[in-house]
């Protein structure tokens, strides 16, 4: 049971502003914060947001990534926006690309060093086209020579994937587990 200190109707209308005028995704904490309710009663209000617009076969959709949600096209009028807007298709990713998001996701955080160790060639442009696609994203840096960056994941890796959060990443099969990088050394570490 929800107790709202606003009228639901009014909660779910800010929350839709909010989120429309932002563009991107947008905490969860921050709304509440900002409108003075629970984080339980936005999530409750953006639960039936997100319902009722799919529901009602509308042209947006109101996604959760991790703590935060998010306005965006629905999925089947892709064609009909990259057509109206003329955008091209963004080239798919070459097989060395997907190796490497796919360590870096699995991994994460985790150093090019690494990236290059598992896939026994060397990932300096991979890793520049992946945080160019914004992909990936730098996180911290160890502190040991040299100071190598570490990278993560980013909400746009979630969304181009169609995911809430990384816990819904599919099981790596058994024969394929490599023994994660254990960095003890971190120093600076930024927050996503």
């Amino acid at each position: 049971m929800s107790t709202l200190n606003i009228e639901e109707k009014v909660l779910e209308s800010s929350i839709e502003a909010v989120l429309f005028a932002a563009g991107e995704p947008v905490a969860i904490s921050r709304m509440a914060q900002m409108l003075e309710v629970s984080e339980n009663d936005i999530v409750f209000a953006a639960t039936k947001l997100a319902d009722m617009y799919s529901f009602e076969r509308r042209g947006i959709r109101l996604i959760r990534l991790n703590d935060c949600y998010q306005l965006c096209s629905a999925p089947e009028h892709a064609e009909l926006i990259r057509k109206t807007l003329e955008t091209r298709k963004p080239p798919k990713l070459s097989q060395s690309a997907l190796e490497a998001l796919t360590i870096v996701a699995y991994y994460q955080p985790t150093t090019r060093a690494y990236v290059d160790k598992v896939r026994g060639v060397d990932s300096s442009y991979t890793i520049g086209l992946l945080q160019q696609r914004g992909l990936i994203e730098e996180c911290g840096r160890l502190n040991v020579p040299g100071r190598p960056a570490l990278f993560r994941t980013t909400q746009d890796f979630l969304r181009v994937f169609g995911l809430t959060s990384l816990d819904e990443l599919p099981p790596m099969p058994e024969s394929e587990l490599l023994e994660a990088p254990v960095f003890a050394e971190i120093t600076e570490e930024v927050e996503q």
